[in-house]
This record gives C-alpha cells, sequence and structure tokens, in this order.
C-alpha cells in the first residue's frame, strides 16, 4: 500500500468515526466531492495547507493523517495482509497458516 493511499485511507476511518458524509467535510475544507474521494482513495495528495484544514474539521493533529502503522481499519488491514502473501508460494502460505493457527 502506497503512503497516499495509506494517508486516503486514515482521512476516511477519521470521517466515518466523526460520521460525516464526504460532500459535508468537501464543503467544510472548501474542495470537491470528487477531490476528496481521490484523495481518500489514494489517487491524489493533498497540499499542506489541505492537510491542515482537513486536520482542523476533524479537530486531530495532522500527524493523525500519517499514523500508517496504527492503522486500526479492517478493510486496510485485510489489504495489506493480502499484498503481503500475494507473492508467496504454496510453501510459504503453509508456512503462514501454521503460525496464525498457532497464534489464533
Amino acid at each position: 500500500m502506497t503512503p497516499a493511499s495509506q494517508f486516503g485511507s486514515l482521512v476516511r476511518a477519521i470521517r466515518k468515526s466523526r460520521k460525516q458524509k464526504i460532500w459535508q467535510v468537501a464543503e467544510k475544507v472548501d474542495i470537491e466531492v470528487k477531490h476528496l474521494g481521490r484523495i481518500e482513495r489514494g489517487e491524489r495528495q493533498p497540499s499542506f495547507d489541505l492537510i491542515i484544514s482537513l486536520a482542523k474539521c476533524f479537530n486531530v493533529s495532522p500527524s493523525k493523517f500519517f499514523e500508517f502503522e496504527s492503522t486500526a481499519d479492517p478493510k486496510t488491514l485485510r489489504k495489506n495482509i493480502d499484498q503481503l502473501l500475494s507473492d508467496l508460494d504454496a510453501k510459504q502460505l503453509g508456512q503462514v497458516r501454521q503460525v496464525l493457527s498457532t497464534l489464533f
């Protein structure tokens, strides 16, 4: 997962945790809904000013959008795991399954 998509996933997760619609946030930070959607999908990178505006909108520190490792969004975590597993061969996948079975 790219840093842009991780950033966007955090923006989306924070927005949803605040129970705000994408159009509401876009209106508050004075950008197009499509632009915010592209940022949330990692297709576009926001300007520094937009990062500050989003942080103010959500009442969080701008650094919150860069806490990639602490992402608790299940969809994002599953995508990350799928990407890690995508290049493994059958033997390696078996080893991963064993480790996961032991852990859980």
